[in-house]
């Protein structure tokens, strides 16, 4: 243990000694509290450009949105038009290249439909209307909706009966909107075998799942996903044109209603894409 100055002169010079080490200590403290200072406000400035950045974002993906839609109307509907033999019969040939063009106005009009609710989304302005409904009813109607685009012969679309599952409180029509993009992909890569819809509820939470037998993700695009135009690279991709919105917007949506995505794939084996959200979801979100 060190000694104790005793006489003045020692005793002074370490008064003095400990005056200028808390000086210094204090020094040290005020400069760090500016560098601390100086860090949030500059943190403050990129949040705000941040900020500023999505909101621009938004506004233009909301304005190209409705700037396409005048001209993908107009050749959807001259396509018809031409389908139908309104100037004249088409040969074979003909129809099967007005086909391509239904078909290519049809994916871009989807296209610009995601691009729309997801700026709707990232500015907060989704309008959401929850109400009580069954989940047969949903089943149902989905069934029906998708009944028309089964042209593959060697793939079933299996709709699981909802035993169990209890009236729902949310938007329906975001609820289906989500589905019909997990369904869509599997459908798209499944060249055969099923997909299974099903849905189960544990405690005041409810699943759904669609499962598939398709070609399945690699283990190093399960992270991006759900990213804004994330797409996977397969020899299948390369063939069905995509926009890679969909399960962006779902991963969206369901945060909307309260709920979570998720996804669980191999290679070769399939893929099932989940949507858990609240039974009842309680305090509706008010973006208008």
């Amino acid at each position: 243990m060190a000694d104790t100055p005793s006489d003045p002169a020692s005793l002074a010079k370490a008064l003095e000694d400990s005056r200028r080490e808390s000086h210094e200590l204090r020094s040290e403290l005020e400069e760090t509290n500016r560098g601390v200072l100086a860090l949030y406000a500059e943190l403050d400035a990129q949040a705000e450009q941040l900020r500023e950045a999505t909101a621009l974002k938004s506004r233009f993906l909301a304005y190209m949105s409705h700037e396409f839609r005048t001209p993908i109307n107009a050749i959807r509907s001259i396509a018809r038009l031409m389908a139908d033999g309104v100037d004249g019969p088409l040969t074979e040939e003909q129809h099967k290249q007005v086909g391509f063009i239904q078909t290519a106005a049809t994916e871009f009009a989807e296209m610009v439909d995601d691009l729309l609710d997801l700026a709707k989304v990232e500015a907060g302005r989704v309008e959401i209307s929850p109400a009580w409904f069954e989940m047969v009813d949903l089943f149902s109607a989905l069934r029906g909706m998708f009944k028309p685009v089964l042209t593959n012969p060697e793939v079933n679309l299996v709709f699981e009966e909802p035993h169990g599952v209890p009236k729902l409180y949310t938007d329906d029509r975001k609820l289906s909107q989500i589905l019909r993009n997990f369904i869509s992909n599997a459908l798209k890569f499944t060249p055969r075998g099923e997909v299974r819809v099903s849905a189960t509820c544990v405690g005041d939470r409810v699943t759904f799942s669609v499962a598939d037998t398709g070609i399945g993700i690699a283990p190093e695009f399960h992270q991006t996903i759900f990213e804004d135009f994330a797409q996977v690279k397969s020899p299948l991709q390369k063939r069905l044109r995509g926009t890679g919105l969909g399960l962006a917007l779902s991963k969206r949506l369901a945060g909307v209603l309260g709920g979570m995505v998720d996804m669980q794939s191999e290679p070769g084996v399939g893929s099932t894409f989940s949507l858990t959200i609240p039974v009842r979801l309680e305090q509706p979100q008010d973006n208008g």
